[in-house]
């Protein structure tokens, strides 16, 4: 669910991130903040224009003199925030969640529609993940090509949620949803019947678009073709809203 914005006039907080000090308001989150002024928090569920999944934990970020990591999408900026981001046993987690990722499924970037365009495959990059040191388990996961327009790929599904979300919050068709639990858990269509068989679904395209790998893409597409376009969101998001 989205944060829930305080009632009463909001007011502005000074903080520290990364030695700069900055000011920002109340209601925003570390990740906000964090973008208006540049500085790069990896995340794969946080989609400006969605709600809030904190699923990924690539957004981790330390506050100095606590031990305790929080998830910069989902915690409020505060008066007097140290707030650290880019220090060496954040990088150390970040990647471990990486290599975690590409070892429970199969994401072949070489033969990928989305490769090139792909944010696991930048996260990859940006946290210097040049091979994988955990074992992989090589579950094959099914592609679902029963609709004319897309398909899924559920080998390179991230379970990021946006689609649900996108699809839930600004389409209004809940077209989405989860299954399973653990490794097994996919996102599903209409109580897991077959995409091309949703009596829900409108095509629009925006859940393909949101997707962050080459799980959900158009249907023709070929190695490397797939470019997606987000920059829809968060105006849908702001009409929607008033």
């Amino acid at each position: 669910m989205p944060l829930p914005k305080p009632q009463s006039n909001v007011h502005v907080v000074t903080l520290q991130i990364d030695g700069q000090d900055l000011s920002a308001r109340e209601d925003e989150t570390i990740i906000e903040v964090c973008r208006e002024h540049g500085i790069p928090i990896p995340s794969l569920c946080y989609l400006d224009g969605l709600s809030i999944h904190g699923g990924c934990r690539l957004c981790l970020i330390e506050l100095e003199e606590q031990n305790r990591l929080l998830a910069a999408c989902s915690t409020r900026v505060a008066e007097g925030m140290r707030i650290l981001t880019n220090t060496e046993r954040l990088q150390r987690y970040r990647r471990t969640i990486v290599e975690l990722l590409f070892a429970e499924r199969n994401h072949v970037c070489s033969v990928c529609v989305s490769n090139g365009h792909c944010e696991l495959q930048t996260l990859a990059q940006g946290c210097g993940v040049n091979h994988v040191h955990i074992p992989y388990r090589y579950q094959r996961y099914q592609v679902d090509s029963s609709h004319e327009m897309f398909r899924i790929d559920h080998n390179r599904c991230v379970l990021c949620t946006r689609c649900l979300r996108v699809c839930d919050e600004i389409e209004g068709a809940h077209t989405w949803d989860l299954m399973g639990r653990g490794s097994d858990c996919q996102v599903i269509t209409d109580l897991a019947r077959p995409w091309g068989d949703s009596s829900t679904c409108t095509s629009c395209g925006k859940c393909v678009q949101v997707c962050p790998t080459g799980a959900l893409v158009k249907q023709g597409t070929s190695a490397g073709e797939m470019v997606k376009d987000q920059s829809f969101l968060p105006i849908l998001a702001r009409r929607r809203h008033h």
